[in-house]
């Protein structure tokens, strides 16, 4: 049966990482400090245990990708961005670098792939840059595809709330633009970057029950969705305390303890398996 055909994916998200955004500093400050600890201990609750087949689609510059390879798994980074996988690349002829089963450049809705192939897949990055739903649908029928039976699936998605909360924390509301932003954000899901604002490109932000609901008719099972880096970020002087050892592992210890809460984190994390 012949695939179904994809619309162009924006030149602009292509633009912003390629001209604008830094991917390879995204885990190293920040809510990258804390994201980083907690999606590796989310990935290993569910993976199987080496050797075993991952593909990381929309994986950036591969952080994912070489740290699973290190562990002894079969890492595939696919990203649809030339200059991320370029990058990969040269990380990967690094010495000591674990080294990646596979790198390319690709569109997570028509994968290279065969069919069951593989025992998990990485979306960390397609069901946001999607807005459209019928994208994101056609992501996760590929990515079902190519799991074999009972493979799991890891789908990263930012908060409904995510802007709007960041927002009231900085003063942000009282602009118009910024409001105007959140205001179509909280009504729709979709994310539009104002043109004088320094804030995240074109997006899709879900509700849990929103990702519950594409992952249920993509045919998923759903074992869990959980907030990655819960509400450490509203605290006072948050990058500051992210500086002592200390404070980031009392941070990292409350978002555990509030994952069955994902609202409250800017990052929400499915786990879902291919039913067999």
């Amino acid at each position: 049966m012949p695939r179904e055909e994809t619309n162009p994916f924006p030149q602009e998200i292509l633009d912003w990482y390629t001209n604008t955004y830094k991917e390879s500093n995204r885990l190293t400050g920040g809510l990258g400090l804390i994201e980083q600890v907690r999606i590796r201990e989310l990935i290993l609750r569910h993976l199987c245990p080496p050797p075993a087949v991952v593909y990381d689609l929309g994986g950036g510059t591969g952080a994912h990708s070489f740290w699973l390879a290190g562990l002894g798994y079969m890492a595939h980074l696919v990203d649809i961005v030339p200059l991320h996988i370029e990058q990969a690349r040269l990380a990967a002829e690094e010495p000591q670098a674990p080294q990646l089963a596979s790198l390319r450049v690709g569109d997570a809705r028509k994968l290279e792939f065969e069919d069951e192939s593989a025992d998990a897949v990485l979306l960390f990055g397609p069901l946001y840059h999607l807005t459209e739903r019928d994208d994101r649908l056609q992501t996760l029928a590929e990515a079902r595809r190519v799991l074999r039976p009972g493979g799991v699936l890891f789908a990263y998605a930012i908060s409904r709330y995510a802007s709007t909360i960041y927002g009231l924390l900085h003063g942000l509301v009282w602009d118009a633009d910024y409001l105007k932003m959140i205001n179509l954000e909280l009504a729709s899901g979709q994310h539009r970057k104002p043109e004088n604002l320094n804030v995240f490109i074109t997006a899709f932000f879900h509700h849990p029950d929103e990702l519950r609901a594409e992952l249920d008719e993509g045919g998923m099972l759903l074992d869990e969705i959980v907030g990655i880096q819960g509400p450490g970020w509203i605290v006072p002087d948050f990058e500051a305390n992210l500086k002592s050892a200390e404070h980031l592992d009392i941070l990292v210890e409350i978002a555990r303890r509030m994952e069955k809460d994902p609202v409250v984190s800017p990052h929400m994390l499915a786990v879902a398996r291919r039913p067999g």
